[in-house]
Parts: structure tokens; sequence; C-alpha cells
């Protein structure tokens, strides 16, 4: 985890920065298995409730192709700008309100700020919907299941409906004049 003590810095004035360079080995964001070390820079500031983190982070991750299901390591880049708030007071040990339906995260008991979960966040978001291996990728044959991407395979074309078969016209028309 990329965790800091921020015990000092809670005790400072509003405004005080510190900032550090991350070059840490997460296991995995969310399910899916981390290929590189989260890297990048933080910034820590001090606020008038607690702590702003600025931080750009980049690392890849392991995934599937959605077409033909082989792996592919996608490199993900972000950008975190949090507020994260003490569940502690610094000077005085008693616990503090977090409020209610915010959505900054929290500070816990040890003034320990973690990462983790705002990079499982981010990571989440920068995610492809559908991720591919190659812009031009086949995916697999609906009727033997074998990847396009290695040659054809021996099924026989598939059927199209009749009443659709103009736009199938028109579709190898285009593709056509696209390569002159």
């Amino acid at each position: 985890m990329i965790e800091f003590n921020v015990a000092q810095l809670l005790k400072s004035p509003v405004g005080t920065t510190r900032e550090y360079d991350v070059d840490e080995t997460l296991p995995t964001i969310e399910e899916y298995e981390t290929t590189e070390p989260v890297r990048g820079h933080v910034k820590l500031t001090r606020t008038n409730r607690g702590i702003l983190v600025d931080a750009r982070l980049t690392t890849a991750v392991r995934l599937q192709c959605s077409r033909c299901l082989e792996e592919l390591v996608t490199p993900l880049a972000f950008r975190i700008h949090e507020e994260f708030l003490p569940t502690v007071d610094v000077a005085t040990g008693l616990p503090l309100q977090i409020p209610e339906g915010g959505d900054a995260f929290a500070i816990d008991e040890h003034h320990i700020l973690d990462l983790g979960e705002a990079i499982r966040q981010y990571g989440l978001l920068e995610l492809p919907l559908q991720p591919l291996c190659r812009a031009e990728c086949a995916g697999l044959c609906l009727t033997c299941g074998k990847n396009l991407n290695y040659g054809r395979c021996g099924c026989p074309p598939e059927r199209t409906d009749g009443r659709t078969g103009i736009l199938g016209q028109l579709l190898g028309q285009l593709q056509n004049a696209n390569k002159e």
C-alpha cells in the first residue's frame, strides 16, 4: 500500500506541503493484475479540514481482449485530486466526525493517509470499456471459436438475411473506396 504518516503535516499551518515520489508494487487494482509498479509524484497540502492529495500516477494492468480473449497489458495514467479528512484530532486524540454524505477519504486513527482506495477507484475509471489487443482485432469465429487473427477457419460463410443484403453491398463498396 502507498501510505504516508501525516501527523506532523496535520500540526502544520494551512498551505504547508510535502512532496513524495512513489514507486510501489500493488498486486492488483480490483481483480486486475498489475504488471508494473505504481509510479509517480504525490503532493500533500494541509487544508483547513485535512490533507489535499494531488498525485499523478502510472501503472499497467493485465486485461483480456474483448474480441479474441487474448491477454494484453494496458498502461494506465491518472491524476488523483482528493481531500482526506482526519478521524482523530492530532492534538487531543479525540475522535472527529467526517461529514455525512461527503466524498472525502479518511485518514486513520494513527494519522496514516492510505492512497490504496483512491488508486483503486481512479484506476478502475481509467480501464477501457472494451479492451482490444489491437484496433483491427478480428475476434473469434462465432461457429467454431477459432481466433481469426491467426487466419480464417473452415466454417462456411454465415448466411445473410436478404432484407439487409443491400447494406452489406454498400459496406463493401465503401471499404473498397477507402482502400483506393
